[in-house]
């Protein structure tokens, strides 16, 4: 494809000029938290729904910081003057970031966003125009080829990643460029690809721009651009997953029917990962009629790998023909097109008999086990980001739990993990709880119920003894069989060790 329509980016291939911009935006405090200073948290807040309003109005003053707001994220028009005095203003117009308008005005060529690491680094994602906040439509044209910025589903996947060091991560669809920075700081090396050439040169601005080392960029879908051989610690991807008629917008839709794009890639990336190795992606799927949507997910999960698939959301298909018809700004132009356009979604999915479309996360770890262990779940409740470490923590439990059978169970030590709470309900005034829950605050935030035993067994456990020797104490103090007790109380303790309430003393 050509970026026929699309302005001319900067040059990637100068990075002198990316470090002294660098510089220049960091003195300014031009950072995530130099914004939310300067605009407050509703013009901050706006600026995410796409309104620009407040944020113009916080920035009438000639300060460096409002200066570069009005320039990279506001796209207005500045003296060249005031530019002179923040940036390098003929290196920057040399180079392609800042172009003249006007007789003594300059504007940006690129959206630069600030963008705050995990550990509190300075970064700056770049975009193309109007494409660096979030909201319905952005706040500039959606164009074929467009390159988008930070969003919500890219946020998403940075924060489920698992981000132990590894030495090759391989980020499938990059964007913008923002997996891989995030990868390239636990990553020795990093592999980006796009199948559209403008987002691999923006990657490289973004990785230039923030201080990162340069990624290895290659040019194709999927898995067309490694070779046969190449395996990875790490896979990515926040896909174009979205599931409509034709592949009108690059940066969205996959171009495959239905939900093949994301079916594909799970199920090709099994072989392209190390023993022990992690594939993290963000999906669309199809609810058919006829079929159960978990059997459906089961069946992607290539051969050698544990998985863990969690939906998070569920629309309907009129719900999501409308968001992503929205999305593309449909709405806002000719309404017998915008119908025509609705009524083509509808008819794609009736053709298919798709009665709704989930979203979520697919986690998947290779393995040496001769037994993987595939788990679907619903979980639309609230979670805390970042889950990278809880992800991980998961899979360690599968391997845990698969090694050791009942009997290693009773003779194991556990300890009731932190910040987890216990509730009981019931009618006021009765003698025994109808049921109890135990509830976590951290990570996925679960709640699951259990009986008196199980809810005993929980908050005695701190290590100090085994399994079994506390399933003793409760049948002495209870007065039932040890015996029967140590017989079908495993089933509840690997549901409490799988779901991340107790841990494995080791």
């Amino acid at each position: 494809m050509t970026d026929s329509g699309l302005a001319p980016l900067p040059a990637s291939d100068r990075p002198d000029t990316a470090a002294r911009l660098r510089d220049a935006l960091l003195a300014a405090s031009f950072t995530a938290d130099g914004l939310l200073d300067l605009l407050g948290a509703p013009a901050y807040a706006a600026l995410a729904r796409s309104e620009t309003v407040p944020a113009l109005r916080a920035t009438r003053g000639d300060t460096p910081l409002e200066t570069l707001v009005r320039l990279f994220l506001l796209q207005q028009p500045v003296l060249h003057a005031r530019v002179e005095a923040v940036l390098p203003v003929e290196e920057a117009l040399e180079a392609g970031w800042l172009t003249r308008v006007g007789g003594d005005e300059v504007a940006a060529t690129v959206d630069v966003r600030p963008y705050g690491g995990p550990g509190g680094e300075d970064w700056f994602i770049v975009s193309d125009l109007g494409c660096a906040v979030g909201g319905a439509g952005g706040i500039g044209q959606r164009d074929e080829g467009v390159v988008l910025g930070v969003g919500g589903a890219s946020t998403t996947l940075a924060g489920i990643t698992v981000r132990t060091p590894v030495a090759s991560a391989l980020d499938l669809g990059t964007g913008s460029g923002i997996q891989a920075l995030h990868a390239a700081q636990h990553a020795t090396r990093v592999t980006a690809t796009d199948l559209n050439p403008r987002a691999l040169h923006i990657t490289a601005l973004t990785l230039a721009l923030s201080g990162a080392p340069a990624a290895d960029l290659r040019e194709g879908s999927l898995f067309e651009p490694v070779a046969d051989d190449e395996t990875f610690d790490l896979i990515v991807s926040n896909p174009p997953f979205v599931i409509s008629p034709g592949a009108r917008l690059t940066y969205r839709d996959g171009g495959m029917g239905g939900d093949d794009l994301c079916r594909s890639l799970v199920q090709q990336a099994g072989e392209r990962l190390n023993e022990g190795g992690f594939a993290q992606f963000l999906a669309n799927w199809q609810h058919v009629a006829g079929e159960d949507w978990q059997d459906r997910l089961r069946s992607w999960v290539p051969r050698g790998c544990d998985a863990w698939i969690v939906q998070r959301e569920v629309q309907d298909v009129t719900q999501y023909a409308e968001l992503w018809l929205r999305d593309a700004g449909d709405h806002r132009g000719d309404p017998a097109e915008y119908q025509a356009r609705y009524d083509a979604w509808l008819d794609e999915f009736e053709a298919c008999k798709v009665k709704a479309i989930g979203f979520g996360w697919i986690t998947l770890r290779r393995t040496g086990s001769a037994e993987p262990v595939v788990t679907v779940e619903e979980w639309p409740h609230p979670v805390e980001q970042p889950l990278g470490e809880t992800i991980r923590a998961h899979f360690d439990r599968l391997d845990y739990l698969r090694e050791h059978d009942d009997a290693a169970l009773l003779d194991s030590h556990f300890k009731l993990v932190a910040e987890v709470v216990q509730e009981q309900v019931g009618l006021p005034g009765a003698e025994d709880p109808e049921h109890v829950v135990l509830r976590q605050h951290r990570g996925m935030r679960r709640a699951t119920k259990v009986d008196t035993v199980g809810a005993g067994f929980a908050g005695v456990c701190d290590g100090t003894l085994s399994a079994g020797r506390i399933l003793d104490a409760i049948a002495q103090l209870v007065g039932e069989d040890p015996v029967l007790l140590r017989d079908r109380t495993p089933a509840q303790i690997r549901l409490l060790v799988e779901q991340g309430f107790l841990e494995p003393v080791r």
